[in-house]
């Protein structure tokens, strides 16, 4: 892979290792892989935390949705001042932030606390994040440099993601559940040390002496924020709760009032002609929808696993080891097939490998076997879903100029965590009310008839889950355009020849061509 530095109006300050493209994408990937590490890694651990720091049920919810919602609210910022403040020095900033309310929330003996530092440690990660995909988009110039680095990536994010619930088990029923934060601690460390020796700064003069636009800034992250904790309200508190309505309102005004200021200001936050690039808005809404189906599986799977099919927090776990190897798998295929082939027959492809998994997962029985109709579905969702991240990556940087990169990065991980909040929001309002109404009219035995009625919303879960898919698939059919990779040009190391003079005297009409002067 050949790395360029960034130039234009920026400057590029490089490190002695920018020279080594390599070594800065495994530093990317490590730091990325933290953060979707995080999204995840907590389930598991949620008994163990409500048992020994005495917390209601009804607030374990908080220590999930705290990070995911300040990680949503406050990823376009991020991005944004990736590209105004350089890139190294934010994803610098989001780390040490990160580590240090990783560890506040591994010492912590109070709930109040433990919530409040995976708020800041969502911060950090919202720092973080576009700071570091921004960096290896700007790092890989070459569009199949790029799309080999986007596939590693992609498949390491969706990989870190699975893997986060098998850690999540282990560290819990291992050294205990302090370990879940614990262990952010000395990589956090680990890369803020090592950043300045690895990464390129990349600083943008012209926004360096313009203004920022502070209104625009907590118009749009007060409305994110209050949109995702308004979705993720509605798990437990339902679509027509006063609080939810209100919630979704307010939001709504925010968001519009960012519009209206962005529409007006010199210097936009986020300047609203981003989206006159269909490839990008469509990437990003295309993203909402098959992280939606993504968060939701992760959700319910799990839920199935330890309340239907009686596993218990570490062989649920185990369970999501082959998914997590098929996301790789995916996502490597992709990248391989996407530097050959238009990138959309292998987005569309990957789409339609996961919402038959999803469908096969609707099906599945009260008694299911693991290995032979358990495992299938999740290695169909697994191969699917990982050949999806590459393209998706990909249509979302695709053709955004190098001073944007950061914007782009925030946009389409804002479009996941929003996606992600929408999705379990809306299909666990449906999955739970169908549980109800399956209870009450039951009769027999109480236990087996919550498992069957579990079993009954589960599986409308995972149907509407395959629906999110299917949906996000007739959209790239639609509107996406081929996405296809430009072949490198070779380049010739030898010097061209000089063309031999010619010493008859010239014919004074001009020549169609002629040797460059």
């Amino acid at each position: 892979m050949t790395a360029v530095a960034s130039t234009g109006r920026g400057s590029a300050r490089r490190s002695p290792a920018a020279v080594r493209p390599g070594l800065i994408l495994a530093f990317l990937c490590v730091v990325q892989s933290t953060v979707y590490l995080d999204v995840t890694i907590v389930n598991v651990a949620l008994p163990s935390i409500q048992h020994s720091l005495h917390m209601r049920a009804g607030d374990l919810q908080f220590v999930v949705t705290a990070y995911g919602t300040v990680l949503g609210g406050f990823l376009l910022l991020g991005g944004r001042l990736a590209d105004t403040l350089g890139r190294r020095r934010l994803l610098r900033a989001g780390l040490l932030l990160f580590g240090a309310a990783s560890l506040t929330a591994g010492l912590t003996h109070t709930a109040g606390l433990l919530i409040a530092a995976r708020g800041v440690q969502g911060l950090g990660a919202a720092l973080t994040a576009p700071a570091a995909l921004s960096t290896l988009t700007s790092t890989f110039t070459t569009e199949p440099a790029r799309t080999k680095a986007l596939g590693v990536w992609g498949a390491l994010a969706g990989v870190a993601s699975v893997l986060g619930v098998l850690f999540g088990g282990l560290l819990t029923q291992g050294p205990g559940w302090r370990w879940v934060f614990f262990i952010n601690v000395p990589i956090a460390a680990f890369a803020v040390l090592a950043a300045p020796f690895v990464l390129p700064e990349h600083l943008d003069e012209r926004r360096r002496r313009g203004t920022f636009d502070t209104t625009g800034a907590v118009t749009l992250t007060a409305g994110l924020l209050l949109l995702i904790y308004s979705l993720d309200e509605t798990v437990t508190a339902g679509w027509q709760n006063a609080r939810t309505v209100a919630g979704l309102a307010g939001a709504v005004v925010l968001l519009v009032l960012f519009t209206v200021t962005e529409a007006r200001t010199r210097e936009p936050l986020l300047p609203l002609r981003i989206f006159r690039r269909p490839t990008l808005r469509t990437a990003n809404v295309t993203t909402v929808l098959a992280f939606g189906a993504l968060v939701t599986l992760f959700f319910f799977a799990s839920l199935f696993m330890q309340q239907v099919l009686g596993y218990d927090a570490l062989k649920t776990g185990l369970a999501y080891v082959p998914l997590a190897l098929a996301v790789a798998v995916g996502a490597g295929t992709a990248s391989g097939l996407i530097t050959k082939v238009p990138g959309k027959p292998v987005l569309i492809a990957g789409l339609a490998l996961a919402a038959g998994g999803l469908l096969l997962l609707a099906g599945l029985p009260q008694d299911a076997g693991y290995p032979a109709e358990v495992l299938p579905p999740f290695l169909l969702v697994g191969v699917g879903l990982g050949m999806s991240f590459v393209p998706l990556q990909v249509a979302a940087a695709f053709g955004v100029p190098a001073g944007e990169s950061g914007l782009a990065a925030g946009l389409i991980n804002t479009s996941q965590e929003a996606g992600g909040a929408l999705g379990v929001a809306v299909i666990s309002t449906v999955a739970f009310t169908r549980v109800d109404h399956r209870m009450a009219g039951a009769a027999g035995d109480p236990a087996e008839a919550l498992r069957a009625a579990q079993a009954s919303g589960f599986h409308q879960a995972f149907f509407l889950a395959a629906c999110f898919t299917l949906a996000a698939a007739v959209l790239a059919v639609a509107l996406l355009p081929a996405l296809r990779m430009s072949p490198p040009q070779p380049v010739d190391p030898k010097p061209v020849d000089p063309q031999p003079v010619d010493p008859r005297p010239t014919d004074p009409r001009p020549a169609d061509a002629g040797p460059a002067r």
